[in-house]
């Protein structure tokens, strides 16, 4: 047994059974320790954003870290943007990023670099292991730290020595993960006086507030008390569809989000953040309250969510209320030119039943919610950190957590093509994930931001920053040449008809919407 055994056993022994991996030459004996335990499955991603990326769509929907394996401090760089999604999402995900053996440090090899300032600042727990005595230990914690209240990303750094020197006499460490926090009696008390108080409240719900059952609780409580009920933007996961409480997130256009609260007078947060702007804009507000509005929290992400809500309906004597349920695929389907409305009636129609829609169609997204309140229940899983490049590994970790559930990517066409490689996993995982890529040949979004920053540019270096024409992106080559049966459509009724092909069959497909 040496240091990556130990560490392959003791991640195994913590309930971390599945492995995103880039390795090199560092990570080669952790590469051998995996491969000794098919217990554990190992997911190859051929770019680093791919398998963090992935891991936090895991983590989403598992309720569970996976472990990264990531080369170095480069290595570790190349997948930071997705861990910076996963921070904001507050997904358990344990990093193992291999470094140089300890005595090689003091040369400054080609690849050398500092690790720990690299991983910092989308970590909350970093640790290096420089023996394998320490091995066991240190990996423990990491997915204790990982698998805290809240979820967080943890890093552990090893050292290549660590992993190939003997572990005499090493014991497995078994830690339990950490308990959500109780919400104090006083808490509730001080909440439901507000709630009774008659001033316009809203309830802004986060996190696992958001699951189906928790949801119907704080429905309950609004309909009690009157309250507005919530979500926050970028939520982890959201449970809706037909039969399930319906809520609405805070728009992510300014002007829209400060009509919506202007009229709040108090609100209370349930593992939310009190909303702010997603840039700075000339002349507007950062925070998207009125300045007269009282904040109050009722439980923080860490704190147990359901629990806090389940006692302030309580206090508050709040009735079950049945869902409010609006007749599935209501709507008539348009017919001739396709546009990102028409894919999202076309998908109240067709979504299938405890579906996982995970969403970066960015611009061409926004009406998704409106036109899908009637669709099956399903899981809805956005980019929560704005670090474009998402939507492909999410939907890759999504459907390696739950083999069984069919998993949708919204995908805009500029941010697909960060982490491309993620249609390649797909293919060779054979995962059962139906890509939809909106394919407007632009950064749609940023012609948008262009606008509503005051800066006024509408020549010709600008759109040829902006614009992904000449050439267009052939998706359905990208896509081919990475393994997974792709079809270009034009019109609503092409589209309808890719949509249903995509459903009726297993394994990865993609359908290039174009409009």
């Amino acid at each position: 047994m040496n240091g990556a055994d130990i560490l392959c056993d003791t991640l195994l022994a913590n309930d971390v059974d599945v492995c995103f991996a880039n390795p090199g030459t560092s990570e080669m004996h952790f590469v051998a320790a995996l491969d000794a335990r098919p217990q554990m499955r190992c997911v190859l991603g051929l770019a680093e954003g791919v398998v963090t990326g992935a891991a936090d769509g895991y983590a989403r929907m598992a309720g569970k870290p996976a472990a990264t394996l990531l080369h170095l401090g480069p290595g570790l760089a190349n997948g930071l943007a997705n861990l910076h999604n996963a921070r904001r999402a507050y997904s358990p995900v344990v990093n193992i990023v291999g470094d140089h053996a300890t005595y090689h440090l003091q040369h400054d090899a080609p690849l050398t670099s500092d690790i720990e300032g690299l991983a910092a600042p989308m970590s909350g727990w970093v640790r290096r292991v420089t023996s394998p005595a320490q091995v066991s230990q240190d990996a423990a914690e990491a997915v204790c730290a990982a698998w805290g209240r809240p979820g967080r990303v943890a890093t552990l750094i090893l050292h290549a020595d660590a992993a190939w020197n003997a572990a005499e006499h090493a014991s497995l460490v078994r830690l339990a993960p950490p308990a959500p926090r109780t919400v104090p009696a006083q808490r509730i008390e001080d909440a439901a006086r507000l709630l009774n108080n008659g001033k316009r409240t809203m309830l802004l719900l986060g996190g696992c507030a958001l699951d189906a059952a928790v949801l119907e609780c704080a429905a309950r409580i609004a309909s009690a008390s009157g309250a507005q009920l919530r979500a926050e933007r970028a939520v982890p996961r959201l449970a809706r569809g037909a039969g399930r409480m319906h809520v609405e997130r805070i728009p992510y256009a300014l002007a829209a989000a400060v009509a919506e609260l202007r009229e709040v007078e108090q609100l209370v947060l349930v593992g939310a953040q009190v909303p702010v702007a997603f840039f700075a804009y000339p002349g507007q507000p950062s925070v998207l309250t009125d300045p007269a509005c009282s904040v109050h929290q009722l439980a923080a992400p860490g704190d147990d969510l359901g629990a806090a809500l389940a006692a302030l309906a309580d206090a508050l004597d709040a009735p079950a209320i049945a869902p409010a349920s609006e007749p599935r695929a209501a709507l008539p389907l348009p017919a001739g030119r396709l546009d990102a409305d028409a894919i999202h009636i076309a998908l109240a129609h067709l979504l299938p039943d405890d579906a996982i829609v995970c969403d970066e169609a960015i611009t061409s997204g926004v009406n998704f919610f409106k036109y899908t309140r009637g669709a099956a229940p399903h899981d809805y899983l956005p980019l929560t950190g704005g670090a474009i490049g998402g939507g492909l590994p999410m939907a890759t970790g999504a459907a390696v957590a739950c083999p069984r559930r069919k998993v949708i990517d919204l995908q805009a066409d500029g941010s697909g093509m960060y982490t491309l490689q993620a249609l390649w996993t797909q293919a060779r995982e054979n995962l059962d994930v139906a890509t939809i890529v909106f394919a407007n040949r632009s950064y749609a979004i940023l012609h948008g931001e262009l606008k509503n920053v005051g800066a006024n540019a509408a020549g010709r270096n600008a759109r040829r920053m902006l614009d992904l024409d000449q050439p267009a992106l052939d998706w359905v080559k990208l896509a081919d040449g990475m393994g997974v049966e792709a079809r270009r459509v034009e019109t609503v009724e092409g589209f309808f008809r890719a949509l249903q092909y995509a459903l009726s069959r297993r394994g990865p497909f993609l359908i290039e919407a174009v409009l």
